[in-house]
């Protein structure tokens, strides 16, 4: 065990001055960071503990939309009254997610910050090359095994996963990041490994998430998280799809869709293609199969992954077709 400093922070802005030292990590959940510590990957030189501060636990869900605390635990966002009503997708994205155990542990602001499951990152003894891990290496899943690895979004220096499941319904519904003097869109939150795939989110060092906000919409009110996986619990998605859905008058006619997807790319990744195609259409089952295709436009398989790009519409399609039946 390495040994490190232990800080415990008294305020937001005693937290982000500490956050800013060199070598240092938050604690919040732990649920990540004990992991990443098992394994070698995470040496914190100086550990600053949040896990105390007041205020930043608080769910208000209003018409505007939700803000939930980045210390506000899974369990407890996924089984509040107003987000499951107004925002299912959220609320089921995170019962879907990790163990009982592990969502009553757990925080919002470090399940966004979570890393890839990629074995060949967090085995460092066995598998040296890997360029989030020791930047310029190699990346070793690159001709290895690949069944869990990204079709989407992928490049030469990475091909790993983005694990999570909150974070895709955070990206459909256009949530925003809060990171104290600036907010971030969830989208640009996650970046994309290109050349630098060591870095995972666009957040500065003296910066601490302390908040995410999702803006109230009839498609978030009208939405869902489908996850298709290799068991039925306490597994990671093979394939998943965060859809919501506003449709006009008629009930039939879509006027606004959202799609994104989970499991399948580097980052939570927003079919924008998908939702251009049937906007202003009259939900199908054929059109929406046929539109579902564009989920996976642009991606490049790595063998054992292929079956990915196949799995992705029919989830999406599954997931789009199950709230027209609710309509």
């Amino acid at each position: 065990m390495r040994d490190f400093s232990y800080l415990r922070a008294s305020s937001v802005d005693a937290a982000q001055l500490a956050s800013a030292l060199p070598g240092a990590m938050l604690l919040a959940g732990g649920t990540t960071l004990v992991d990443l510590a098992k394994c070698g990957v995470a040496e914190p030189d100086t550990l600053v503990d949040i896990t105390h501060l007041k205020g930043l636990d608080a769910i208000t869900v209003d018409d505007r939309g939700a803000t939930i605390g980045a210390l506000a635990k899974m369990s407890g966002v996924a089984d509040h009254a107003d987000i499951k009503s107004r925002f299912p997708a959220v609320s089921e994205a995170l019962w879907q997610a990790a163990s009982a155990q592990i969502r009553n542990m757990a925080t919002i602001g470090g399940n966004l910050m979570q890393r890839t499951r990629c074995p060949y990152f967090r085995d460092g003894e066995n598998f040296p090359a890997c360029n989030k891990r020791a930047p310029g290496s190699g990346c070793s899943a690159i001709g290895g095994v690949t069944r869990g690895h990204a079709v989407l979004g992928t490049s030469e220096a990475c091909i790993a996963t983005y694990p999570g499941d909150l974070a895709v319904a955070l990206v459909a519904f256009d949530a925003l990041v809060h990171l104290g003097d600036r907010q971030v869109a969830v989208d640009d939150f996650f970046l994309l490994p290109g050349a630098t795939p060591e870095r995972e989110h666009a957040i500065q060092p003296g910066e601490v998430i302390t908040a995410i906000s999702i803006p109230g919409t009839p498609a978030a009110r009208r939405s869902t998280y489908l996850k298709v996986r290799d068991r039925q619990s306490y597994e990671f998605a093979a394939a998943s799809a965060a859809v919501g859905i506003e449709f006009e008058a008629d009930g039939r006619t879509i006027r606004d869709l959202r799609v994104a997807l989970g499991g399948v790319a580097t980052k939570p990744w927003r079919a924008r293609g998908v939702e251009e195609a049937l906007r202003g259409k009259v939900l199908e089952p054929d059109a929406v199969k046929r539109a579902s295709l564009l989920a996976v436009e642009g991606a490049v398989d790595h063998g054992a992954n292929h079956y990915k790009i196949e799995l992705a519409p029919r989830v999406v399609a599954r997931a789009i077709l199950k709230l027209g039946e609710t309509a």
